[in-house]
C-alpha cells in the first residue's frame, strides 16, 4: 500500500514525513525572470544598469525588501509596482513548466509526503509564478518573504513548517540550490540537500557542504529511497 510506504526509516528510528522546498531555482526556472524584473526597476528609478551577479548579492529579503534596501530612488512603492508587473508580464514568456519537477511533485504526493515551500520570494510573486506553473494546490505548507522576520540563511522559515506539521526536524528534508538555502536548513538540523538541477541555479559551489547534492529530480528520488 502506497500510505504504507510514508513510513520508511531513516537510520533505523525515525520516519520522513516532509519534504521541505526552496523555490526560485529549486522548484521552477524562475531566477531569469527575477533578473529582467529588477533590471527594468533599477534602469527606470535609477538609470542603473545591473548585473544578473549584482541582483544575486542582494538575494535574501523578499523582493520589497531588495528594493527598499538596494534602490537609490526613494520611490519605492513604484517601484515594487513595476517589479510585479514586470514579472507578471513576462513570466510565460520566460518560465516554463518543468515535467520532471512536475512528476515529481505528483510522485511524492501521492507517496503521501507533506510538501512545504520555504522561499525569501513575497507572497505576491509567488503567488504569480504558482498560477503561470499550475502548482495552486500542490502544497501543504508555504512559508514566504513576508511570514518571517529573520530570512533564509536564518532557519526560522523552516522550523515555521515543522511547527505547522508538528513534525521533528529529523522528520523532514529541506532542499535548494543557494548557500543561504544549505545554512539555513542545516541551521534548523534538517537532512539537507543541495540541487543544481535547473538551468538557472545559484550557486556552482557551496560554500557550506549540504548533506547531500543531486543534479536530477530522479536521483533525488533514488536518494530519498537510500535516506528512509
Amino acid at each position: 500500500m502506497l500510505k504504507h510506504r510514508l513510513l520508511k526509516e531513516i537510520k533505523g528510528c525515525v520516519f520522513i514525513k516532509a519534504i521541505i522546498f526552496d523555490f526560485d531555482g529549486t522548484l521552477a526556472d524562475t531566477l531569469p525572470i527575477c533578473f529582467n524584473a529588477f533590471q527594468f526597476v533599477f534602469k527606470e528609478f535609477d538609470n542603473r544598469e545591473i548585473t544578473p551577479e549584482e541582483i544575486k548579492t542582494m538575494f535574501g529579503p523578499s523582493e520589497t525588501g531588495i528594493i527598499r534596501e538596494n534602490l537609490m530612488n526613494s520611490n519605492y512603492d513604484q517601484a515594487i509596482e513595476m517589479y510585479y508587473q514586470k514579472y507578471g508580464d513576462y513570466h510565460q514568456d520566460l518560465v516554463t513548466e518543468n515535467k520532471e519537477i512536475n512528476d515529481l511533485l505528483l510522485y511524492l504526493k501521492t507517496e503521501g509526503y507533506k510538501l512545504a515551500i520555504v522561499t525569501g520570494k513575497a507572497r505576491r510573486s509567488l503567488e504569480i509564478s504558482m498560477d503561470c506553473l499550475n502548482m495552486r494546490d500542490v502544497f501543504d505548507v508555504i512559508i514566504t518573504g513576508d511570514d518571517v522576520e529573520l530570512p533564509k540563511p536564518n532557519p526560522e522559515g523552516i522550523n515555521k513548517v515543522l511547527s505547522i506539521l508538528n513534525i521533528k526536524n529529523n522528520e523532514a528534508v529541506f532542499l535548494g540550490d543557494s548557500d543561504a538555502d544549505i545554512q539555513a536548513g542545516l541551521g534548523a538540523q534538517v537532512y539537507t540537500i543541495g540541487v543544481q538541477w535547473l538551468p538557472n541555479y545559484q550557486s556552482l559551489e557551496f560554500s557550506v557542504k549540504p548533506n547531500q547534492l543531486v543534479k536530477s529530480p530522479s536521483e533525488f528520488r533514488e536518494l530519498l529511497i537510500d535516506i528512509i
